[in-house]
């Protein structure tokens, strides 16, 4: 880093074009003015910090709220549990068709259940 010492008036050149003047100089205070292209982007360093803390905190939250989404959009896309086919004991078990009734019959009625 190159530390110089300059009054009020005086100025730093930065390469061709990029002009530093001292503007004013109060207590511990220094005002100074900057020329130089449009180009060149000239920043306070808080200024900067703070920005990158604020996008840094931002695409933090925005990932969170991402992975949120992404897990909810899973959640809903996934297919209701398909009935399980019929274990092997369970298919191999033989089933007896209705005994035939004869025609105008009415059909047995069914005992009630214990309630319990």
């Amino acid at each position: 880093m190159l530390v110089l010492t300059r009054k009020k008036g005086e100025r730093v050149m930065i390469g061709d074009d990029i002009v530093v003047t001292v503007i004013d100089v109060r207590g511990d205070s220094v005002r100074i003015g900057f020329d130089a292209p449009r180009g060149v982007s000239i920043q306070r360093a808080e200024v900067v910090n703070a920005v990158r803390e604020a996008n840094t905190g931002a695409a933090a939250s925005a990932a969170q709220g991402a992975d949120l989404l992404v897990g909810l959009l899973n959640r809903a896309r996934k297919p209701e549990a398909a009935p399980q086919a019929p274990s092997a004991p369970e298919a191999a078990a033989p089933t007896t068709p209705p005994a035939p009734r004869s025609p105008g019959a009415a059909p047995k009625p069914t005992p009630p259940r214990p309630r319990g």
